[in-house]
């Protein structure tokens, strides 16, 4: 049997994959498993429950809910609020688990399903795989007043409203930022939450309709975004995506600002306060170069690891280090949050701004962005990939001739037949041909 989880929770095409009676039964396990501390200490389990606005919500939030009910625990219903809204909640009402509804980034007819620890926090592998066991057990039946009740979590978006505020370091003051909400579970928090802090605010991307998330707009298409900052005259601009967990931005003529270029902006930010734990980035093997170049300037260490955002938390948690992410935008700040959370990372990068006075172009010139190639070679055999001495010696190769600036990066798929070809260099046509040429090799060495 496949694994039910992936690596963000369980997620795909709803009513097809994700199913009401998926929720239900995958509800009951989590019940089960998630809340057993809660009863070994005598007392019924309590869960937050979150969804973004994907019209498949209603019917997986609902089934969700009478899972956990149904299986003894009290749910606090929080309807259309920001993943990290979640997280956040499930540690401020000091609850045993929470579960949030929402295929992030994914196009309208998908949907997932993602559960958080108490605290807040990512499940570990072990847990995942403990529900995915408990699928097959008997559920949990209590009876009469046993059962859990369902309740509206009706302070939800105050309760994280005042959590971000009380993280700024400046108000926002003089600023005019530009909000895309992706029509997405960011479009009833981030507006109030900027407008709050004291920045001028225009909105886009903040009408869900419950089929129009993620539609052209958001952290994945930025050309609307950078077009209505330039239109308006703003400072800058913040997207988010489907579930708010990402930021990415662009400056006042409409250059993008990625991940790895916050990261650089918020790193040299905390480490001019003494507030960067042991002056420690924490950042995936597919972030540019131009980071793990500016952290050295700056004499920033720079920690990396696999890529996804689960393997950035692993990191900071084990270490206790304070800030993290990924070039899509995926931003971690250890202080603050227990996962990544676009609308912390937007309030963070505009509260410098303020704070120095200075463009995000310019704070962005603390990073020089290396360009960078990436090949997806299908059908090929990605276990080998490690091992074929020829492919080996091409990489080794490649990587003199692109000496300190340029890198290499050949990695297998996780969970496809391909190998991911990343090649950055000095300038865009020797990526392109160097990353041809490695692909051509991969194609030739690994054919199936």
């Amino acid at each position: 049997m496949a694994r039910l989880f992936g690596t963000d929770g369980v997620r795909g095409l709803a009513n097809r994959d994700v199913t009401a009676d998926l929720a239900l039964r995958v509800a009951q396990a989590a019940a089960v498993v998630l809340g057993a501390p809660a009863r070994a200490a005598g007392r019924r389990p309590i869960a937050v429950l979150a969804r973004d606005p994907r019209t498949s919500g209603d019917f997986i939030a609902a089934a969700v809910a009478a899972g956990f009910a149904s299986s003894g625990v009290d749910v606090f219903d929080a309807g259309v609020i920001p993943t990290p809204a979640a997280a956040y909640l499930v540690a401020d009402l000091n609850a045993d688990f929470g579960c949030m509804i929402s295929a992030s980034h994914n196009p309208a007819p998908d949907n997932g399903i993602k559960f958080f620890a108490r605290g807040g926090k990512k499940l570990d592998d072990e847990i995942e795989e403990a529900i995915e066991a408990a699928l097959g057990e008997p559920f949990l039946v209590p009876l009469g007043g046993d059962v859990g009740r369902i309740r509206r979590f009706a302070d939800a978006e105050d309760r994280y409203v005042v959590h971000l505020l009380g993280t700024l370091p400046h108000r926002l003051e003089g600023l005019h930022v530009v909000l895309d909400c992706a029509h997405g579970a960011a479009a009833g928090v981030s507006p109030d939450v900027f407008t709050d802090a004291g920045a001028r605010v225009t909105v886009m991307g903040n009408d869900p309709n419950g089929e129009n998330i993620n539609d052209g707009v958001g952290s994945t298409h930025l050309d609307g975004l950078a077009a209505a900052v330039i239109a308006h005259g703003a400072d800058l601009g913040i997207a988010h995506d489907g579930d708010a967990d990402r930021c990415l931005a662009v400056d006042a003529t409409g250059a993008v600002v990625d991940g790895d270029q916050i990261m650089a902006i918020l790193a040299t930010a905390l480490d001019s306060r003494g507030a960067l734990v042991e002056r420690t980035l924490v950042a995936t093997v597919m972030s540019n170069l131009g980071l793990r170049r500016a952290m050295a300037e700056q004499g920033i260490r720079m920690l990396e690891t696999k890529v996804g955002d689960r393997y950035v938390l692993e990191a900071i948690n084990a270490h206790g280090y304070n800030l993290g992410g990924e070039q899509s935008g995926h931003i971690i700040f250890g202080d603050y949050a227990t996962t990544g959370d676009g609308i912390l990372t937007g309030l963070q990068l505009a509260s410098h701004m303020a704070g120095t006075g200075k463009t995000l172009a310019e704070l962005a010139s603390v990073m020089t962005v290396y360009p960078q190639t990436l090949i997806n070679v299908s059908g090929v055999d990605r276990e080998r990939s490690t091992t074929d001495e020829v492919l080996a010696a091409a990489v080794a190769a490649a990587g003199e001739e692109l000496g300190e600036t340029g890198r290499v990066l050949l990695r297998p798929s996780g969970t496809e037949p391909l190998v991911r070809v990343m090649v950055e260099a000095a300038d865009q046509a020797t990526a392109d041909r160097v990353a041809g040429e490695l692909a051509a090799v991969v194609r030739e060495r690994l054919a199936l």
